[in-house]
Order: C-alpha cells, then structure tokens, then sequence
C-alpha cells in the first residue's frame, strides 16, 4: 500500500467498480475487506458486505470504499490519465464514456460510477510545459471547442498553423 491512496466513495459498487478499473488499466484487486456481519457503523451498508477493496493502477495504489449513497462524486476531483498518443486516448475515451459513461468538455468523461476522468497525451501536456504563453493559449482556445481531444488539431494549433 502506498503512503498515500485515493480513497474512492461509492454506494453499494466498490468491488464492481474497482474489477472495473482493474480491467480497463490492466490493473489489479489486491484485497477485500467486509464489514462485520453484525454492522456498528453508522453506514446503510449491510453487514457482511463489501466495506473496502484496495486496488492498484499502473503500480498506484487506489481504495474503493463502500459508504452509502450520502456522497456522490464530482468534478472537484478527477484522475488524470496521460495517453502515450490518440489511439489510446481514443480507446480510454470509447471504454469509459461505453455503458452509462458521458463525454464532458475539454477531454474529461464521467464513467458509469460517476468518477470524472481527464484524458490527454503527454505530447499535449510537454506543449504546457514550454511557456510559450501564445502556443498554449492557442492550444487552450482549440481545446475549448473538444469533447474528445484531437491531439493533432491542438497541436497544430499550438505551433500557429492550420490543422
């Protein structure tokens, strides 16, 4: 387990959640813990059910816990994932936007749970890194009108040209 692990909070689908995310990342379910059968938390959560999975992600420890439907999750927080090029931010985008997931602005998707994602290359991230202000404000202009990004299309963009 790492120092520091995102907890993750969902209503009931922590395990399905976390096999879920396992399965897209080629990740792991590493440990399932249950609440005790008779339950002294305050949560709704059954006892002897799923309370907490950790899993891991690209060697990134996660947990998934089982709290109940008080807290929903949102675009406050999100994960970022740093494609290697367009094929896989394509496939990241289909696979998490596929069965109940929804596209969002700017290269952000919500899956099935609700969890905000953020889906860029790491050629698009190396242009921020540059300070060439007037590129990225161009790159940051393209980008506005995207759902899905197009890498090529910012990145012309970013050099001053016509996609």
């Amino acid at each position: 387990m790492d120092k520091i692990s995102p907890c993750l909070w969902f209503d009931g689908q922590a395990e399905e959640a976390a096999h879920y995310y396992a399965s897209v990342f080629g990740g792991s379910v590493d440990h399932v813990t249950y609440y005790p059968e008779q339950n002294p938390s305050p949560s709704p959560m059954p006892g002897g059910g799923v309370l907490l999975v950790e899993f891991t992600l690209f060697g990134q420890s996660y947990q998934a816990l089982n709290g109940g439907p008080q807290f929903q999750f949102d675009e406050a927080i999100s994960l970022s994932v740093a494609c290697e090029d367009q094929a896989e931010l394509d496939h990241y985008f289909d696979v998490l936007t596929a069965d109940g997931g929804k596209p969002g602005p700017c290269g952000w998707v919500t899956d099935r749970y609700g969890l905000s994602w953020q889906l860029v290359t790491k050629g698009i991230m190396a242009n921020y890194r540059t300070g060439d202000r007037q590129g990225i404000a161009r790159m940051m202009q393209a980008m506005m009108t995207m759902e899905k990004l197009d890498t090529a299309a910012m990145q012309a963009a970013f050099e001053g040209r016509a996609a």
